[in-house]
């Protein structure tokens, strides 16, 4: 029996993405990503263009640089590979996505896969919210997930495939407010900054508001000065942390700057440190790396481990954890294992993406450029493209396809 291609590919992306998000063996999904793109490139033999390729360097280029640390020190060779797979996982994420869908060659599709991926996402999150046996407060509800991005960019390519694309996503009108309203409502069921940031910067981004121009700047100002007067209004307020509900939510919207930049902290106050840990273990980083000067330029690499001073309670055992290898702040992180030439690459990568706003303006174009901005604030917080469960380089790596496309259509009728 023949198998149809596109079908096929179209099931094996659903199927790696949302083991990509719900199977928490980041080795596991290392190995079938990398087992699974060495078996595609050697049947299929695709066609990379010099321009993917291009897009791609930067990250290869990180990812041979940790290296270079590495073989200055000796690590332990299981942290050591923990590492690799960390910055191997962007490369394997952005070329599943392109390679997949230049064998496909069906961009509906591909937006159609997203948002059923997105949908059965959703009805599993509903699902666990419902096993909860006793939910008093938001911390409950979130117990089952913190964020789900899949869902996030779901919402947004049902509300504007038909803005861009002039036709319909799905036949029935009922089916997609359906859909929509499903994974809208798991998606706020996440309380989730990062997420709320990324939805907010993909809408400026389709309405044009992230390309600088006069305009533009105006708005900037007016959103800044709107930000001033809500964390004014959330200072002059007396918000508790042991409060259930919203007030919990607000809380950590109020924490947010302190949470990532605040570094001055008593580690006996449990209280305190863990309202500000993602400043403290970038404060412990950068303090490693002073005593290792010789890593500012190329990192520490792969096996280094960032030495906490006390012994955390980040794991099952119940000594805890002193030594840590990933960080939440991604700029410290990648500073710690690959150096400022690494920071370097990794933002000329960002702002590749966020490039893609300055061509034509079009869904493929915007998204690039959306994924870009938010990954750019994101990785204060969620360690960036080498995060375990991210998922927006798969996404990415499908919308330089058809971005590539695009262009070469419009250069033909040219």
């Amino acid at each position: 029996m023949k198998i149809n291609a596109t079908k096929f590919y179209t099931l094996l992306f659903i199927i790696i993405v949302f083991l990509q998000l719900y199977v928490y063996s980041f080795r596991f999904n290392i190995f079938l990503q990398f087992i699974i793109l060495s078996f595609f490139l050697i049947l299929e033999k695709p066609r990379i263009s010099t321009k993917f390729l291009k897009f791609l360097s930067p990250v290869v280029y990180i990812f041979i640089i940790g290296f270079f640390g590495t073989l200055l020190y000796k690590y332990n060779w299981y942290n050591i590979v923990k590492d690799i797979f960390h910055f191997i996982k962007p490369v394997l994420g952005l070329l599943i996505g392109y390679c997949f869908y230049r064998k496909i060659n069906n961009f509906k599709l591909f937006v159609q896969a997203i948002v059923l991926t997105g949908l059965v996402s959703a009805l599993v999150h509903f699902g666990l919210i419902i096993s909860i046996s006793n939910i008093s407060t938001v911390a409950d509800i979130r117990q089952h997930g913190t964020d789900n991005f899949i869902e996030l960019v779901a919402v947004l390519f049902l509300s504007f495939y038909k803005k861009f694309e002039n036709e319909n996503l799905f036949q029935k009108r009922a089916n997609h407010r359906i859909l929509f309203w499903t994974i809208l409502i798991s998606s706020i069921l996440y309380f989730s900054r990062t997420m709320i940031v990324t939805g907010f910067i993909s809408l400026l981004s389709i309405y044009g508001y992230t390309v600088i121009k006069p305009k533009t700047i105006k708005i900037a100002s007016i959103l800044l000065l709107s930000i001033v007067l809500l964390y004014t209004v959330l200072f002059s307020v007396n918000i508790r942390r042991d409060k259930d509900g919203i007030t919990s939510f607000l809380y950590k919207i109020k924490n947010a700057p302190a949470e990532v930049f605040k570094t001055k902290i008593d580690r006996e106050d449990h209280t305190d440190l863990w309202d500000h840990w993602r400043g403290y273990e970038a404060k412990r980083a950068i303090e490693l790396i002073k005593e290792n000067p010789e890593g500012i330029v190329f990192g520490l690499g792969y096996g280094s481990l960032v030495n906490l001073k006390f012994f955390a309670p980040l794991s099952d055992d119940e000594k805890g954890m002193k030594y840590i290898s990933e960080l939440h702040n991604g700029y410290a992180y990648i500073l710690y294992k690959v150096g400022i030439v690494g920071l370097f690459l990794y933002l000329f990568f960002l702002n590749k993406l966020y490039k893609k706003i300055y061509q034509n303006k079009n869904f493929k174009n915007v998204f690039i450029s959306a994924f870009g901005l938010s990954l750019f604030v994101s990785t204060l917080v969620t360690v960036g493209i080498n995060n375990s469960n991210e998922i927006l380089m798969f996404i990415v790596g499908a919308l330089l396809f058809f971005s590539e496309k695009n262009d070469f259509k419009t250069q033909e009728i040219c």
